[in-house]
């Protein structure tokens, strides 16, 4: 089975300064990467690499054609200046060029809401949520969408127990309907989920 999404060399360099360098990876429909390494071992600037959101300096990355991709990055305080509410901020992640959101996207929102404990907070603004709460937000956005490819930055950073064990659900789920997934962690346990594991750093 060929690869969804993959590298070949990859490096990437921030002012001229090596974060990367000859990552080579592969990850297949329906199988799981987890990416670890201590902070400042690049594991962000990879996943944005294979988003797209970042070029590599070397090498370079592959997406199976037509393959739709979903980012989870790392939080930024810039999502609290959105003046979005928690239902609002899901549905974002239904959205599609050209194409209103219709009563199926709505539900798949509501459903992922309450899949993650949100339904009651679907009226709150962003800038009201505890960390964990946007966390699950975010993770929302991110999962609500029908990818092939799930690109998560550290998905369960800040949540309790029982919201770690929601997501990983989730994540089975996706990746049993055939989906790839790259996730970076800090969590041996976490990662412990993936079928393969790449150390960075």
């Amino acid at each position: 089975m060929s690869a969804v999404v993959s590298t070949e060399g990859v490096g990437f360099r921030y002012g001229g300064v090596p974060v990367l360098s000859g990552v080579t990876l592969g990850v297949e429909a329906g199988s799981m990467l987890a990416v670890t390494g201590p902070n400042g071992s690049g594991k962000s600037t990879l996943l944005h690499l294979l988003a797209g959101v970042e070029s590599p300096t070397e090498g370079r990355v592959r997406r199976a054609g037509g393959a739709r991709l979903s980012l989870l990055p790392q939080r930024t305080s810039d999502i609290d200046a959105l003046p979005l509410t928690v239902a609002e901020c899901v549905r974002i992640g239904r959205f599609r060029p050209l194409r209103r959101l219709g009563r199926a996207d709505r539900l798949a929102a509501d459903t992922m809401l309450d899949r993650l404990g949100l339904a009651d907070l679907a009226g709150r603004r962003l800038r009201e949520l505890s960390g964990g709460q946007r966390q699950r937000t975010l993770l929302a956005q991110a999962l609500v969408q029908d990818a092939e490819v799930y690109v998560l930055d550290e998905p369960t950073a800040a949540l309790d127990a029982a919201s770690r064990q929601r997501v990983h659900e989730l994540l089975a789920e996706r990746r049993a309907a055939g989906a790839a997934m790259v996730l970076a962690s800090h969590d041996a346990a976490e990662s412990a989920l993936a079928d393969e594991l790449l150390t960075l750093g």
